[in-house]
C-alpha cells in the first residue's frame, strides 16, 4: 500500500514593500525583510532614486523609519532631489521618520594609514538605528565605501562583515553599487553576498532611449525574471510588469455603442462588446480618427471617462477638426471626461511609451482607451517590436475590462499593410476603411471585416462624412465580396486571422 505523502508547509518569505508602482509586483509583494538587496546599474540609472523612494514610502505610507548612510552626496543635496517628488525630507527627519547622515570617505587618507575597516561605519550606522529605531537602511554607494582597497580579501571581508551586520540587525536594507565591465558591480562580489539583486539599466537605441529593471536574483521566493521598463518622471519610478499578463481576462456580454447608429446596426444593433479591443485601418482621409472621435463622444455621453492617446495631432487640432463633422468634443474636456494626452513616437522608446500609458490608465481608471494611430510607432521602430508591446498593451487593457480602439495608416501595396494584419490577431474588431472611385465618382467606404462573437454584416458600405457627422449610405454592390477584394491587408488577413 502506497504511503501517503507527507503535507507540505509552505512559508512565505515575509517582505517589506517599496510602495514603487510595478516593483511589489514584479518582485511579489517587496523586498526581502530583514536582509539586504543590492540595486546595481551605471550613472544615472536611477539607483538613488529608488533607494530613497524605498525609504520615503517605508515611512510615510508603512510607518517604518529608515536611516540613509549617504557617501556621495550631503543632506542638503537629498533634500533638494526628493522635494522634487514631494517628499519633505526635513519634516520627516523632525518627526524622526527618517535619518540621513552624510559620511566623507577620504582615499588619501586611507592610502596613508594602509588599513581599513567598517568598524566607524558600524558605530555610527548603529547610532542612527537606535535614535530613531530604524527598519530600514540605505547604503549609497558601495564604491564610494571602499574605495582605495586594493587587496581583494580585505575587500571580500569587510563586505561580508557588512551584509551580515545588515542581517543580524534585522534591518531591511537596499546597497547601491555602480555597474561593472563584466560584472554587475565593479568589485565583482556584491550580488553573490546580497539576497537580491535588481539591475537597472539606461539604454540609448537610435537617439531614443529606454529604462528598464530586471530582478537577477531573488533568494527564497519567486518573482519576475524579464526586462521592465520603468519610467522616472515627477512621480519618481514607476514599473511596467509584464510578465503577470496572460490570458485569463473575463470576457464581458455587455454592449457599448461605436457612436455611429448604423454601424451598430452591422453589429447586431449593439456595438462592440464591452472589454474589447478594435482596430480601424484605412488610408489616408478615409476617416479613421473621426470613427475613434464618435467612439469617444458616445463613451462620454454615457458618462464614461475616456483616454485619448495621440501621436500624430494636438489635442487643440483635434477639437478644432472634429467640429466639421459636427462633434463638440470639448464639452467632454471641461467636464473632465475626455483626457488627451499627446506625444511624439520618437520622444521615448516603445517600452517607454507603455509605461507612460500603463501610468496615465493606473491613475484615471478609464472605460475607453483610444490609441491613434499606432502607425506613427512602427516607422520609429519595427514591426515586430510593435506587434510585442501592443500583445502587452492590449492583455493589460483586457485585464482592467477597458474597451479600446487602435488605428492604423495603411497603403496600398506598403509592406506596412501587415502590420495591420499583425494587430488584427489581437483585436476582437476589425472595421476597415477605404477610398473607392466607382464611375469615376471619389467615396469612401467601410466594412467590418471580423467581429468576434457576434453576428455582424460584411457588406461594404458608402461612408458619408458632413457636418451633420458621420453617416452609412447604401451597400456597395459594384464590389466584389469583401472577402475577396483587394482591400487593405487582405493577403496579410489570411495569414493572421485566428
Amino acid at each position: 500500500m502506497p504511503q501517503a505523502r507527507p503535507k507540505v508547509v509552505r512559508v512565505p518569505l515575509p517582505k517589506a514593500p517599496t510602495g514603487i508602482q510595478g516593483l511589489d509586483e514584479v518582485t511579489g509583494g517587496g523586498l526581502p525583510k530583514g536582509r539586504v538587496t543590492l540595486v546595481c546599474g551605471s550613472a544615472g540609472s536611477g539607483k538613488s532614486l529608488l533607494a530613497l523612494e524605498f525609504l520615503m514610502h517605508g515611512a510615510v505610507q508603512y510607518g517604518d523609519p529608515g536611516v540613509c548612510m549617504d557617501f556621495e552626496e550631503t543632506e542638503e543635496k537629498l533634500t533638494a532631489n526628493v522635494s522634487s517628488l514631494g517628499f519633505d525630507l526635513r519634516e520627516l527627519t523632525k518627526r524622526k521618520k527618517l535619518l540621513v547622515d552624510y559620511v566623507l570617505i577620504d582615499r588619501s587618507q586611507i592610502a596613508e594609514a594602509g588599513e581599513y575597516n567598517l568598524d566607524g561605519v558600524f558605530i555610527r550606522l548603529a547610532h542612527a538605528v537606535k535614535a530613531i529605531k530604524a527598519k530600514r537602511v540605505v547604503l549609497d554607494s558601495i564604491e564610494a565605501l571602499f574605495a582605495g582597497i586594493a587587496d581583494s580579501s580585505i575587500l571580500r571581508a569587510e563586505l561580508h562583515r557588512l551584509f551580515r551586520w545588515l542581517d543580524d540587525n534585522n534591518l531591511t536594507a537596499i546597497v547601491t553599487g555602480e555597474a561593472g565591465t563584466d560584472t554587475l558591480t565593479r568589485h565583482g562580489l556584491e550580488e553573490y553576498v546580497a539576497d537580491c539583486v535588481i539591475s537597472l539599466d539606461h539604454r540609448v537605441t537610435e537617439q531614443i532611449s529606454t529604462r528598464r529593471l530586471r530582478v537577477v536574483k531573488y533568494r527564497g521566493t519567486s518573482h519576475g525574471t524579464d526586462e521592465y521598463p520603468f519610467l522616472i518622471d515627477e512621480d519618481g519610478i514607476s514599473v511596467v510588469p509584464i510578465t503577470s499578463l496572460a490570458l485569463t481576462h473575463k470576457a464581458l456580454t455587455d454592449r457599448v455603442s461605436t457612436g455611429i447608429p448604423a454601424l451598430d446596426e452591422m453589429m447586431e444593433g449593439k456595438g462592440f462588446f464591452r472589454g474589447s479591443s478594435v482596430l480601424v485601418t484605412g488610408t489616408a482621409g478615409t476617416g479613421k480618427s473621426s470613427v475613434a472621435a464618435n467612439f469617444c463622444d458616445a463613451a462620454c455621453a454615457r458618462g464614461e471617462l475616456c483616454l485619448y492617446f495621440t501621436f500624430e495631432e494636438s489635442p487643440s487640432q483635434i477639437l478644432r477638426n472634429m467640429l466639421s463633422v459636427g462633434l463638440n468634443l470639448g464639452r467632454w474636456v471641461k467636464k473632465d471626461l475626455l483626457h488627451f494626452h499627446a506625444m511624439r513616437p520618437t520622444s521615448t522608446g516603445l517600452e517607454g511609451h507603455l509605461a507612460a500609458i500603463h501610468k496615465l490608465i493606473a491613475k484615471l481608471r478609464p472605460s475607453v482607451v483610444v490609441i491613434d494611430p499606432i502607425t506613427n510607432l512602427i516607422s520609429s521602430t519595427g514591426t515586430y517590436d510593435v506587434k510585442s508591446m501592443l500583445v502587452r498593451l492590449v492583455d493589460f487593457l483586457k485585464v482592467e475590462q477597458i474597451t479600446s480602439m487602435f488605428t492604423n495608416l495603411t497603403f496600398a501595396g506598403d509592406p506596412q499593410e501587415r502590420t495591420a494584419a499583425a494587430a488584427s490577431s489581437l483585436m476582437d474588431t476589425w472595421i476597415v476603411l477605404r477610398d473607392s472611385k466607382p464611375n469615376g465618382r471619389p467615396r469612401r467606404e467601410l466594412y467590418v471585416l471580423k467581429s468576434r462573437g457576434m453576428e455582424h454584416s460584411r457588406e461594404p458600405r458608402e461612408l458619408i462624412v458632413s457636418r451633420r457627422g458621420l453617416e452609412l449610405g447604401i451597400i456597395v454592390s459594384d464590389h466584389p465580396p469583401a472577402s475577396t477584394v483587394e482591400a487593405p491587408s487582405a493577403v496579410a488577413a489570411a495569414e493572421w486571422q485566428d
